[in-house]
């Protein structure tokens, strides 16, 4: 009993010493994007998947066990009641990005901690997630030079920051076929936006600046359900929805206007006086109403494919009570899994999943009469590693690369290519389980 309890002691420390980690991290991240596009709405939607499903083009809705190992899928968190060991998964993301406008280009890179997730079952029949992942990120920094008249005006645009999304969720089966499940979820962080206004040509003229930060904080849900059936002896077909509710979160607003100058050497001087202020004025952020549909296929210990199509009411978005002036977001993703043997003794490589994904999206974004579209695909490996406890312990490391493109060089705007990195590593694992000593 006491080498049980020694154990449990180590793993519970070892729980510990990750969240310590994770959130020392995340207390220190700064920008981790650099496209011009994160300016609109609340900047890049994240989505709530992890490597091994974006490395299917970002499936989800119907996605529950493949291959026997369980994966921890918050975006539809009826899944979690298919979840029959301890499961922990914690991971990181890189990505270039390549900014097209004409004939400028440029390059930037970054790196961040992307989610730490937690789950276990309950019962037979349920199971319980917690975690912390990225909801959006803000930043960039941009210059738009114009005449008005004979005048020569820069308008200068900054951004950084963005919001992280914590959640508790339950899913829970009911009979053999049909599982729900619901997320309370906590969406907090900052989204800070600079806006300027320069005369290079007009030694004597003084500037203008617009400064705004939004402290936001608060509750919404998500939830989902999922009904699989046999089509065949060892094929199952699963159909799923998932969807996030149109909730209000708390805003803490800090606004400044003000005019300054700039030195000979084109530094930015103190501001000379403050035109309007706002300090910690009381308003919220309205999040979007979304729909998820998918459907599945997978032959179990084998091959899974999938597809989802995705809708987001995002024309009712609202900052401080101002409509933020966008449309309506639709996608539609598709892809797979494929494990030659995941049984293998003479091949590792057998063993290894191999996984493929494609999507499409209509953003949220629309400028100059031009809808921004984003494409992309996905490739992705799970590379196993050798059990422990006797057997029934499983690791898994995931790793997927994402390449693709938003927007156009069409109407002077800007093209953004990127090919994007995710790491995970997946703990699958037999705890809190009640021993009998004799």
């Amino acid at each position: 009993m006491k080498l049980l309890q020694i154990k449990m002691y180590k793993k519970i420390n070892y729980i510990t010493a990750i969240l310590v980690l994770v959130c020392g991290l995340g207390a220190q991240a700064q920008v981790t994007t650099s496209s011009p596009y994160s300016r609109y709405g609340l900047g890049n939607i994240k989505g709530s998947l992890l490597p091994q499903l974006r490395a299917m083009g970002g499936i989800s809705t119907a996605v529950n066990k493949v291959s026997g190992f369980n994966y921890i899928n918050m975006q539809n968190p009826a899944s979690y009641a298919g979840i029959t060991l301890t499961t922990i998964d914690i991971g990181m993301s890189a990505g270039l990005t390549n900014l097209q406008r004409n004939s400028l280009s440029e390059n930037s890179f970054n790196a961040t901690f992307s989610h730490l997730a937690f789950a276990a079952p309950v019962t037979r029949r349920s199971a319980l997630s917690f975690g912390i992942l990225p909801y959006s990120d803000l930043g960039y920094s941009y210059r738009n030079t114009v005449k008005i008249d004979t005048s020569t005006v820069d308008q200068l645009y900054q951004g950084e920051g963005g919001l992280s999304k914590a959640y508790l969720g339950y899913g829970y089966r009911f009979g053999d076929h049909l599982r729900i499940g619901a997320n309370l979820e906590y969406i907090f962080g900052n989204l800070q936006t600079t806006r300027a206004t320069e005369y290079p040509e007009d030694a004597t003229a003084v500037f203008a600046k617009l400064q705004n930060k939004n402290s936001v904080g608060g509750l919404n849900y998500s939830y989902g359900l999922q009904y699989d059936f046999n089509i065949g002896k060892k094929t199952l077909m699963t159909i799923g929805y998932s969807g996030s509710s149109s909730g209000k979160v708390h805003s803490s607003q800090t606004f400044y206007a003000t005019r300054y100058l700039r030195d000979a050497s084109g530094n930015e001087l103190t501001a000379i006086d403050t035109l309007s202020a706002v300090d910690n004025g009381r308003s919220n952020l309205t999040l979007p109403l979304s729909h998820n549909f998918g459907i599945s296929i997978q032959q179990n210990d084998k091959w899974m494919i999938g597809a989802d199509f995705r809708m987001g009411k995002w024309s009712a978005t609202s900052i401080n009570n101002v409509n933020q002036g966008l449309q309506d977001s639709w996608g539609a993703s598709i892809g797979g899994q494929w494990t030659p043997d995941a049984f293998s003794y003479n091949s590792y490589m057998k063993r290894v999943d191999y996984r493929l994904g494609f999507n499409y999206d209509k953003t949220y974004i629309q400028i100059n009469n031009q809808d921004i579209k984003q494409m992309g695909a996905s490739l992705g490996f799970g590379f196993p590693l050798p059990t422990a406890n006797g057997g029934t312990a499983f690791y898994k490391i995931n790793f997927t690369t994402e390449v693709g493109q938003r927007g156009t060089l069409n109407n002077n705007l800007v093209k953004e290519q990127y090919i994007n990195f995710h790491l995970g590593f997946t703990l699958n694992d037999t705890w809190f389980r009640r021993y009998r000593v004799d």
